[in-house]
């Protein structure tokens, strides 16, 4: 085990690599078959442009304007009359929409919705989703998000993206439960799309089944609560189960799986296949298994009630939540309640989009750092007419996209945007809040984390990268994506040195 550790990109836990999101990896240069010196090109776009963008206003204040007085705007800043957009080569073209993209931005930022949209428009006619450059697929979808977000906007609704559904029209049709069905099982086709072409989601798996199996070491009765089963669970639990069942000391006892997801008629459809098929999978591996679906969409004081009465004494509890961006998951609401159930081990994976803040301008900078290199992996490994491509492209990161970039706040008083709250890190909060003990993932997760990404051919794009106090990373290049974090109550501490 200790060979496999090493492949780890120039850290171990005895000197490990710190690393801050959206900086350079500090990672060794011992190992050759790796370019230290190439950069994500997206990304040193995106910073370039941004960079002008803060120059620029610097020597102009942009008013706020409506569509009927937009001619009012600053004619150097806004006027694409001439089309700027030059063709002569790829590079040119990205820059020039990546441009035009942050033009619009700021344009939204300042409440200049009819400049926006024209601009938006402009982009809906030049960058295509399914183009050879990645840097115009990313104009593409963010445009598209933009321009949802400016309907919202012009209509004066919250999007509320926790039922997945992405634009306000046709409302009896896509709250029907035949819509619901075609959306979730585009969603869950697209997830394992995504699966099967990136290591981001079986690294999580396979990093977070270690830890659980750590800490389920020589325990007879488990209990594992999934904060949010639906679409990703079913691809992650069979490995724990396998793992649990050819454990040297022998299967566990019981093994109880608790499955929080919404109680949208479609979501119980898919939880309840999916207890079928888990059910099945522990018959064939011997082990004594029950599956308990709970619906997320409720009190908290209800959802304490419904996972206390599920749970046994004699249980070694292990919680579980990967945090991503398709829709509005668990809230600091649901922190607490794991602070309550004191977990033997909880296991967080998060993206490491760059926080700046609860405004708009701010997450769509962020945003546009993240993505900007997620597209660039599949760009790199994946040709541009590559069907899964297209499927994760559309139907994971767009809507991840969306969701970041097209509400426009909960409340709004006085015609006014009220500032809208935006997640932030778990793994900051906790440690702050300090009910739960953060403890290091170990050598071994860390090694199955990168014999994931040794299964991908990137030419050394993807990379693992263990951190000071344990957590894992897995990013592209020079810009982390994913943090895979554990930790424990101080109760399950004391518990775990006596054992």
């Amino acid at each position: 085990m200790k060979a496999g550790f090493e492949m780890v990109h120039g850290s171990s836990l005895d000197h490990p690599v710190m690393i801050q999101t959206h900086e350079p990896w500090m990672i060794g240069s011992n190992r050759p078959c790796l370019n230290m010196n190439q950069r994500n090109e997206l990304s040193e776009w995106v910073e370039q442009i941004t960079k002008q963008l803060i120059d620029d206003e610097d020597e102009t204040n942009i008013p706020a304007s409506s569509e009927n007085n937009h001619n009012h705007h600053n004619s150097n800043n806004y006027d694409h009359s001439n089309n700027i957009i030059s063709h002569h080569d790829n590079d040119h073209q990205g820059m020039n929409l990546m441009t035009l993209l942050f033009e619009s931005a700021v344009a939204i930022s300042v409440d200049n919705l009819g400049e926006a949209r024209r601009i938006l428009l402009e982009l809906s006619e030049t960058a295509s989703p399914y183009a050879p450059s990645c840097a115009e697929r990313v104009v593409a979808y963010f445009a598209q998000a933009m321009s949802t977000r400016i309907i919202n906007s012009t209509l004066g609704v919250c999007n509320n993206n926790n039922n997945n559904n992405s634009t306000l029209f046709y409302y009896d049709v896509k709250n029907s439960h035949e819509y619901r069905n075609y959306q979730n099982t585009l969603l869950r086709n697209s997830i394992q799309a995504f699966n099967d072409v990136a290591p981001f989601l079986k690294f999580a798996h396979f990093t977070t089944n270690q830890a659980i199996l750590e800490a389920f070491h020589r325990r007879p009765f488990v209990h594992v609560i999934d904060l949010d089963f639906l679409h990703v669970g079913l691809l992650h639990w069979p490995a724990l189960l396998h793992g649990l069942a050819t454990r040297p000391e022998g299967p566990p006892s019981h093994v109880r799986l608790t499955a929080l997801a919404s109680s949208a008629s479609a979501a119980a459809e898919l939880l309840s296949e999916a207890g079928k098929q888990l059910s099945a999978f522990a018959k064939r591996l011997g082990i004594s298994f029950e599956f308990i679906p709970l619906r997320s969409d409720v009190e908290i004081s209800e959802l304490r009630l419904q996972i206390n009465g599920n749970r046994d004494e004699r249980e070694a509890l292990a919680v579980h939540l990967l945090r991503h961006g398709l829709y509005d998951g668990p809230d600091r609401r649901t922190m607490r309640l794991v602070e309550e159930l004191r977990p033997r081990i909880f296991t967080l994976v998060e993206q490491d989009v760059a926080e700046h803040g609860g405004s708009f301008l701010d997450r769509f900078v962020g945003s546009l750092h993240y993505y900007s290199t997620v597209f660039d992996a599949l760009g790199f490994c994946l040709g541009n007419d590559d069907l899964k491509r297209n499927m994760v492209e559309n139907g994971v990161i767009y809507r991840e996209i969306r969701n970041a970039l097209a509400a426009v706040g909960r409340l709004r008083s006085g015609g006014d945007e009220e500032e809208e709250v935006v997640g932030g890190s778990w793994r900051r909060e906790m440690a702050a809040r300090g009910w739960l003990a953060q403890v290091a993932m170990s050598r071994s997760a860390a090694a199955q984390g990168q014999m994931i990404v040794n299964m991908f051919v990137s030419g050394g794009g993807y990379r693992v990268v263990v951190q000071g106090d344990g957590t894992i990373r897995i990013g592209w290049k020079e810009t982390s994506l994913y943090t895979v974090s554990a930790w424990t109550s101080s109760s399950s501490c004391s518990t775990n040195s006596s054992t």
